[in-house]
């Protein structure tokens, strides 16, 4: 078993990145080379703006390469919460965008003809109790009146025909779901950006940003340069530096195993819908097909900060035993990938972007952002440009989160009192 992300070994490197000290003056200085960043510097560059993506690590190194591989429309927690929280019209906006941000990758990956196994698979929110059926329901009889006709809602009985467990009792059908090869996406997108001109410097770890004489300072590991704009797209690896972000954001961790390619056999006995699933529990999993027939299989597992092979290790134990759960002819299948990443999540779960603290910024999109980071990059890139404002959540508070500077000590018992719900709920 390997401790690293399926979607990083099995992706061509990056190999388009700027050699050299990181230096001169640009119209627009990204921080970040995940799918917000590079979406924004894709669309400003082919705008002809001199746009310049500065990354600590590698492309595709946070959340957009450690993900469920997953494009999932609609509203993680639900329509009817979110109308409850934003009221109608930013609900259906919201919504909406999640339906724009799907099109959008699909729109890029035919345009710049990016080889990532894209496609619209349909989403199942699986209700993992009897007693969740009802909401899952009433989700859908809601969504499908309102914002979206292509749903359905499938019984138990259903379910036989779309995925070989008995452990759930219906689910909700989103049909505008899709799927993708996340690694592969996040190199083709970034070798389109610099295709169309921008510059990504890898390895450049942003250590200051300040004021003068109208411009923003970069300071990074590999030299500095200057801006008239910036974009702060770094999510739950936002560092020290970005405090006003920082104090905002949750980073949760979030775990993935990937099996060992199975058989035609075994992927008819398992996932024979080959969509993507989500399950219904507060601390759920969440599980698809990789393009050579592994079974991606992820979720929570533990509320850490922490991903590294030993933490990882101990979540893909805990995951393994749900799959077992799940599907029990898989109990003893071989394990080729484990590996984990941070969720950039908000107190309330609603995404955030705009401008703030002297820079534009897109993040909090709380595990469910691999199709809106992208959208939201182009969303901003459109905001900078002075072009229309498309943004569903401009102007939404985020207020600080009391006693809390970045390093989110109460993670445990918000993991304790979400498996005491699961437990009695």
């Amino acid at each position: 078993m390997q401790f690293k992300s399926y979607w990083h070994d099995t992706a061509p490197r990056f190999a388009g990145g700027s050699a050299g000290p990181v230096e001169g003056h640009y119209d627009v200085a990204v921080i970040g080379a995940g799918f917000t960043g590079l979406s924004a510097a894709l669309h400003l560059a082919k705008s002809g703006v001199r746009v310049i993506v500065v990354e600590g690590g590698t492309v595709g190194a946070g959340a957009s390469g450690r993900n469920g591989g997953h494009l999932n429309n609609g509203i993680a927690h639900g329509y009817a919460s979110a109308k409850a929280h934003l009221g109608a019209e930013r609900a259906k906006q919201l919504y909406k965008t999640y339906d724009d941000a799907v099109d959008s990758i699909e729109r890029i990956v035919r345009e710049e003809g990016i080889d990532c196994n894209f496609r619209r698979a349909g989403k199942l929110k699986l209700a993992s109790k009897p007693g969740h059926v009802a909401a899952i329901r009433s989700n859908f009889e809601l969504v499908h009146a309102e914002v979206d006709p292509d749903t359905a809602f499938l019984s138990r009985e259903d379910l036989r025909a779309e995925i070989g467990s008995d452990a759930f009792h219906g689910a909700m059908l989103s049909k505008k779901s899709g799927m993708m090869h996340m690694g592969r996406f996040v190199v083709g997108l970034a070798e389109a950006a610099v295709r169309h001109g921008a510059a990504i410097y890898e390895n450049a770890v942003v250590s200051e940003r300040r004021v003068e004489d109208g411009r923003s300072r970069i300071v990074t590991s590999r030299g500095t340069v200057t801006a008239q704009t910036v974009l702060l797209a770094t999510g739950a690896y936002t560092t020290e530096g970005f405090s006003h972000f920082r104090r905002r954001i949750i980073p949760v961790g979030s775990f993935l195993l990937a099996t060992r390619p199975l058989t035609p056999d075994e992927i008819a006995r398992t996932l024979p819908g080959n969509r993507t699933y989500v399950t219904s529990m507060n601390i759920g999993n969440y599980f698809r097909l990789a393009p050579d027939g592994r079974l991606i299989f992820g979720g929570r597992a533990r509320f850490s900060t922490t991903s590294d092979q030993t933490s990882d290790a101990r979540s893909g134990d805990i995951l393994r035993a749900s799959l077992k759960q799940f599907f029990p002819h898989l109990a003893d299948i071989e394990i080729d990938y484990c590996w984990g990443g941070l969720v950039d999540m908000t107190q309330d779960r609603f995404p955030r972007a705009g401008f703030a603290d002297g820079m534009w910024f897109a993040m909090g999109y709380s595990g469910h952002g691999a199709q809106m980071s992208v959208e939201m990059g182009l969303i901003l890139a459109d905001a900078i440009l002075g072009r229309e404002n498309r943004n569903p959540v401009d102007g939404l508070d985020w207020p600080t989160i009391a006693g809390y500077s970045g390093k989110p000590w109460f993670l445990p018992m918000v993991g304790l009192y979400y498996k005491m719900l699961d437990k009695i709920r």
